[in-house]
């Protein structure tokens, strides 16, 4: 006879079945979808030999990313991690500075502030994005900053702080103008890490808009995939224009000369990647449409479990549901570790969240807040299979 503990995992798991379609042993948690102009974008790099980082599609895919997001200039590049290296050097973070990012985020973040030569320095998280938290940043901030010369820094390890770099957990914006306020207030460059929310609006704006710069990812997993890939996004024209120029290895232009003016970076995303991406990107409202659909189901069969809730968007915003969440009440916890076993034995891929940043073997000695919600949310967040074909009619009478 099944005990009350093992009966609520079994409740759960029966839950996210029954949005799930019947003839497959295996789900993935965020699988690629390709069902448009896939196969024929990328055979003709194949048939011209336009495959590497010159071609027609690497403009057209900068060109309509530019256009559904609002901004006024992407520059594709060949990860989202080189992406927001290079949006942090855009926004002037120097050797030895702190940036503050969320410790509740992929490891991507905090190793681009490394990449920078900068440190990188731990903000808590708020429950109702999972992403960072504004208002216990600004008190924190109140208490161990100073401005200098227009700058900020830190009085306890007399470092200036340079950057903030907020990211939209699961796709989930961040609460972004109280944010901004935060950054202006500190003199601080306000660079969003976009990685998993391309398709997500914040007060009617898409996401992206609001920092400097901002950085999105098309990995494997993402809502579009170019394979790999990534993008970088600003409203500044300048600093698109420079962008690209260090993306593409700093070269000058020219006919036959090979003449590099500063350090660049071979970040190019080929021409065969934009060819996907351009494909990917013609079926991004309907990819949308399909996640949303799978998320109100989500919510629908999660609407009387007791000790676990469906996390929704905030009211603010419009959240591309990139990764589906479960989030357990407190006194859960210790449910977590045996719902991943068992839904993903039973052909389920479930995963907890990342492991905090400040845990880690290289950032344990890195400075940081208060991260008690933070630290909360990790013990208690759970991803469900959200990948675009499962918007479909499962589960459904």
């Amino acid at each position: 006879m099944s005990t009350p503990f093992e009966l609520d995992v079994q409740k759960v798991v029966a839950a996210i079945k029954s949005c799930l379609p019947p003839d497959r042993d295996f789900v993935g948690l965020h699988e690629p979808y390709f069902t448009g102009n896939e196969w024929n974008y990328v055979k003709e790099c194949l048939d011209s030999g336009w495959v590497s980082s010159i071609g027609q599609y690497v403009e057209k895919f900068e060109e309509m990313l530019a256009e559904f997001t609002g901004v006024k200039r992407a520059v594709a590049v060949v990860n989202g991690t080189a992406a927001l290296h290079v949006c942090l050097k855009l926004a002037g973070v120097e050797q030895g500075d702190e940036v503050l990012i969320p410790a509740l985020t992929f490891i991507a973040t905090a190793n681009a502030v490394v990449y920078c030569g900068a440190i990188p320095h731990f903000v808590d998280s708020e429950e109702k994005t999972l992403g960072m938290d504004p208002c216990k940043l600004g008190h924190y901030l109140s208490d161990i900053a100073e401005i200098r010369g227009g700058s900020c820094f830190n009085r306890i390890t007399g470092r200036r702080m340079k950057a903030v770099v907020p990211m939209h957990t699961f796709g989930h914006p961040v609460d972004l103008e109280p944010l901004l306020d935060v950054c202006q207030r500190f003199h601080l460059e306000l660079v969003e890490d976009a990685a998993e929310s391309l398709g997500s609006f914040y007060k009617g704006r898409h996401t992206g808009n609001w920092g400097r710069m901002s950085a999105l990812s098309f990995n494997g997993n993402k809502v579009i995939t170019t394979g790999g890939g990534g993008a970088i996004l600003t409203n500044d024209e300048s600093l698109g224009k420079l962008a690209k120029h260090l993306t593409t290895t700093a070269k000058v232009p020219h006919k036959w000369e090979f003449y590099h003016d500063q350090i660049g970076y071979n970040y190019r995303l080929p021409n065969l990647n934009a060819a996907l991406g351009c494909a990917q990107l013609e079926q991004l409202p309907a990819f949308l449409e399909k996640k949303r659909a799978l998320a109100l189901r989500y919510r629908e069969v999660f609407q009387n479990i007791s000790g676990v809730r469906w996390f929704e968007e905030p009211g603010f915003a419009r959240s591309n549901y990139w990764l589906n969440a479960l989030l357990l009440d407190k006194d859960h916890v210790h449910e977590r570790d045996v719902l991943l076993e068992i839904s993903n034995v039973q052909g389920i891929m479930t995963r907890p969240a990342w492991t905090l940043m400040h845990k880690l073997p290289m950032f344990k000695d890195c400075p940081a807040m208060d991260l008690a919600s933070a630290e909360s949310l990790e013990t208690r967040l759970i991803n469900i299979p959200s990948s675009v074909f499962l918007g479909g009619t499962y589960g459904q009478t």
